[in-house]
């Protein structure tokens, strides 16, 4: 029995969605997809796979509520790693493998997607997530290629942990504020480099991202970082002096 899965979280993706979980298959299996409350039918373009396991929510929670239903039925079947990524098309599922041969190398590691972009990338994107990458590495002190990449090899126990530890990385904080915690606990990273594609709604594109609601998500999402942060350093520094 394979330790890794593939997991895909979903909420109203439209085509892309069986398209994604189908390249997927081809590349890895098992996959678990997590359908996140939708109501557009895209579960119905699902493929037909013995390696397919697919979970459905009654209503739509976040991005993060769906990994974490997933990763409960993970660690419920034995499995030890998981490989999110998203279900719009956008992460290469060509880099499945590789991603984790690298797992299975290092095993205790979070091996962190670091997006290639192409000229489909619209610019804001690629610019608004500078200052999330370096306030990360700031909060973390980790050579963190990029916070937000959802493609990732996660070793589940840890990340399982943290995310039921908190009611926070629910929703799109969930990249970001997950990886942040992963390495206060000590989860080494590394970084692998994927091409990322941007799709055109013409071509069934989906995004459900919000650039002014969630952005200011996570904003406070790395205001609270931070004040923990400096909390604790503060809190270490009066037990040294005591010492």
């Amino acid at each position: 029995m394979t330790t890794h899965l593939v997991l895909i979280p979903s909420y109203n993706t439209g085509a892309r969605l069986g398209q994604t979980v189908a390249e997927a298959l081809r590349h890895w299996q098992p996959v678990y997809v997590v359908i996140d409350g939708s109501t557009d039918g895209s579960a119905d373009t699902l493929p037909s796979s013995d390696g397919l396991c697919v979970m459905h929510r009654a209503r739509n929670g976040g991005k993060g509520a769906a990994v974490l239903e997933g990763l409960r039925a993970a660690a419920a079947a034995g499995f030890t790693h998981v490989l999110v990524m998203d279900a719009d098309g956008q992460h290469p599922a060509a880099e499945i493998a590789p991603f984790m041969e690298a797992s299975r190398a290092n095993p205790e590691a979070l091996i962190l997607g670091q997006p290639v972009f192409d000229a489909s990338a619209p610019l804001v994107r690629v610019l608004g997530r500078r200052l999330s990458n370096v306030l990360a590495r700031w909060e973390t002190g980790a050579d963190i290629g990029d916070a937000l990449f959802g493609f990732r090899v996660y070793p589940l126990a840890p990340l399982l942990a943290v995310m039921q530890a908190s009611r926070h990385m629910r929703g799109y904080d969930f990249d970001t504020e997950a990886l942040v915690r992963m390495c206060w606990r000590g989860v080494p990273v590394i970084n692998r480099p994927a091409p990322v594609r941007y799709f055109a709604k013409a071509e069934g594109g989906v995004s459900h991202f919000r650039y002014v609601r969630d952005n200011l998500r996570l904003a406070a999402m790395h205001g609270w970082l931070i004040v923990r942060k400096v909390s604790t350093s503060f809190c270490e520094q009066k037990e040294a002096k005591k010492l």
